[in-house]
């Protein structure tokens, strides 16, 4: 049957049937994503600098900030920070005379 014999016999648009093909045949062409940042090398990275932002972290590996920000939702690493060990925040008190 063709698409326009399909669209009389249904009472559909010949429009919506092409669509359905498409939508059948575009669905086995991939099971899973191909990932281009490796767990381990993140994993590493994370380990080694856990306080850098998702750009720094793009820049050292070669990626978009998008990129990093799903990898790390993907491996359920959070991005919350660790004031202890924080850049912006000093480890010394500061010093007020009384």
């Amino acid at each position: 049957m063709t698409f326009a014999e399909a669209a009389i016999f249904y009472n559909l648009s010949p429009t919506t049937i092409q669509n359905w093909k498409r939508l059948v045949h575009s669905r086995t062409t991939r099971q899973t994503k191909p990932y281009k940042i490796l767990d381990d090398v993140l994993l590493n990275d994370v380990k080694e600098h856990p306080d850098d932002y998702q750009y720094e972290r793009a820049r050292r590996l070669n990626c978009s900030k998008t990129g990093i920000y799903h990898a790390l939702k993907r491996l359920g690493i959070s991005q919350k920070k660790d004031l202890r060990r924080s850049k912006s925040v000093s480890d010394k008190k500061s010093e007020v005379s009384e």
